[in-house]
């Protein structure tokens, strides 16, 4: 691809000025282990907000939701599932915070303490977290170098460029740690935020509502749907209704009541233990750990201006040249389309710059949330425990270029391993939702319980797409839910209750509600001025209306790019009387820790 010299000046400034921000960063980073990988907790929620924002900024694979399902591709996100962050703000992530812990592993402790059964509780994280942290770099690494190769204006391989984009985001996080990610961060947001209404001008000044209409079958503008998706694309790209039928996303009301089972019980267990849950233990409060996820969907609010853009400039002009591709239709060729052809220099750059770094925003949080497990949950925990802070931090270092070298390796060989790693990751995943609910809101469950309950979830996970191929994850799910559930309540009812000790430390500081009345009990014994968290209906409902807020915030963008103005309006009603009644009933009841 033919850049201007602009463009080309402004993508190197960016890469240099990245590597520079890492090496005025080390000093203050290089503190101990809470400044390296916590950033000292010191980090406003609302730059920590930006900061996992910036590394959810996915706009290709988001893209063709819009592209293909119009206004119906707002709810299949929740297959992520993206509402997660509303349970977090809600209560969660004030719950994950009042730990005070570095990692997950490490906040397992505090659940199940350090017996034998802790410890093996406590591995199966680290283990979960390394795993899926070597799976993401890994794919991580096909990702941008494919990008590279597309858009940059050197004659290098993926692989090539791969390598040398990943060395640079690994020098600035190894030098500056969570600092380098959080500013670096920042500079992305801004980058891709601005580009982003850029790219919404350039649609809306493009782009008439009648060749919308014209380009796109017979309720692409509708959010609502019925028992069917109803969307028939045979006039006018007959290969998207193969693409439909391969999603399985036909029947679309049971798909997104699927999506919604799935998505508040993953919701319930908490974050896994990756980037996300280091940003929430990196606040400075607990109150602020829910502000932290409450900024995420407001933050997120400008891609889709970008989604909507790209996506309506492809339906309008590249069109015509999808349908003669026939049933072998490439809708990765609509971004470059895309760029090279409405993008003006200089936004270009700016454009480009913030695509590579929402690529290396993913990585550079992942390799500093691996690195943390490595370096606090096994060196300091089972190796040198009393080593120095200094120590600590240099082992952080080597940790960091250990994963990124076994993130590269793996990305090598992807095209061979592919499917083995996204098992491994899916069957991670798939093992992860029932001993994580249970862990909160079950007292009895113990360290023996949570780690057969991720064991044997993980391997059922494993085995069902050899014994049933035919079989999605999303219908897998039910499956792997109900056997991991069991082999949590078997295993914790076979063995011994926690120590009282940890049960009673644990509901004490964290204050859930759920089945804790025997525990309960026993801290009122002792402490008889102890409130029970009474908070549940009221979560419930605010969780309820914070689902249709971020809806609202997804939809108004596109309504607006696609110039309905009437549904944005009546969309940004909405968000008005939902925002109104969560301040009242959510924000002006957040307990000051």
């Amino acid at each position: 691809m033919q850049l201007h010299t602009i463009d080309i000046t402004i993508i190197i400034a960016y890469l240099v000025g990245i590597v520079i921000v890492g090496f005025l960063l080390s000093k203050r980073a290089g503190k101990n282990l809470d400044s390296y990988f916590l950033s000292g907790k010191s980090v406003p929620w609302y730059l920590l907000g930006i900061s996992c924002a910036s590394s959810s900024f996915d706009i290709t694979g988001t893209m063709w939701f819009v592209y293909i399902y119009g206004l119906k591709g707002a709810w299949i996100p929740w297959i992520w599932p993206t509402f997660i962050v509303i349970f977090h703000m809600v209560y969660l992530a004030k719950w994950i915070r009042r730990s005070n812990v570095l990692t997950g592993a490490e906040w397992i402790a505090t659940r199940f303490g350090s017996g034998l059964g802790g410890k093996l509780s406590q591995l199966s994280v680290v283990f979960f977290a390394i795993v899926s942290v070597i799976g993401f770099l890994s794919y991580g690494f096909q990702g941008i170098g494919k990008f590279a190769a597309t858009f940059l204006p050197w004659d290098l391989s993926p692989n090539t460029y791969a390598v040398i984009l990943m060395s640079l985001t690994t020098t600035y996080v190894i030098l500056g740690g969570m600092y380098s990610v959080v500013l670096t961060d920042i500079v992305q947001f801004l980058f891709l935020t601005v580009s982003s209404v850029l790219i919404a001008v350039v649609a809306m000044s493009r782009i008439s509502p009648a060749q919308i209409a014209a380009a796109t079958p017979q309720g692409w503008q509708n959010f609502f749907f019925g028992w069917h998706l109803n969307l028939d694309w045979s006039n006018i790209i007959p290969a998207v209704n193969d693409n439909i039928a391969r999603d399985g996303y036909s029947l679309f009301f049971i798909f997104v009541m699927m999506i919604l089972f799935k998505g508040i019980l993953i919701s319930m267990a908490g974050v896994a233990p990756n980037f996300d849950m280091q940003r929430i233990l990196a606040t400075r409060t607990p109150k602020e750990a829910s502000l932290m996820d409450f900024s995420i969907s407001i933050y997120l609010f400008p891609r889709w201006f970008m989604i909507s853009g790209i996506a309506i400039l492809g339906l309008v002009f590249f069109g015509p040249q999808l349908n003669a591709m026939g049933p072998d239709i490439d809708f990765e060729m609509v971004l470059p389309y895309v760029i090279n052809n409405f993008i003006p220099t200089g936004l270009l750059g700016l454009l480009l710059a913030g695509l590579l770094a929402a690529f290396m925003s993913t990585f550079d949080s992942t390799v500093n949330a691996g690195a943390a497990y490595i370096t606090n949950d096994i060196y300091k925990t089972y190796i040198n425990p009393n080593a120095s802070d200094k120590q600590y931090v240099r082992v952080g270092y080597v940790a960091s270029i250990l994963i990124v070298v076994v993130g590269i390796i793996f990305g090598f060989m992807a095209k061979s391993i592919g499917s083995v790693t996204m098992w491994i990751v899916a069957g991670l995943y798939g093992g992860y939702a029932a001993p994580n609910i249970l862990k909160w809101y079950w007292w009895r469950l113990n360290g023996y319980g949570y780690f057969w309950g991720m064991i044997i979830g993980i391997i059922t996970a494993m085995i069902l797409p050899v014994l049933f191929p035919q079989l999605s994850a999303l219908n897998s799910f039910p499956i792997i839910l109900v056997v991991s559930a069991l082999a949590c309540v078997l295993a914790s009812l076979l063995s011994k209750p926690q120590e009282e000790s940890v049960l009673k430390a644990f509901y004490t500081n964290v204050r859930p509600w759920g089945f804790w009345k025997p525990i309960h009990q026993k801290v009122v014994q002792e402490n008889p001025n102890f409130k029970k968290n009474t908070d549940f209906k009221r979560d419930m409902v605010n969780i309820a209306v914070g689902l249709i807020w971020q809806v609202t915030l997804v939809v108004i963008p596109i309504y607006i790019v696609i110039k309905n103005f009437k549904a944005a309006g009546i969309s940004a009603l909405v968000l008005i009387i939902t925002s109104l009644f969560l301040k009242k009933n959510w924000y002006n009841k957040l307990e000051e820790d």
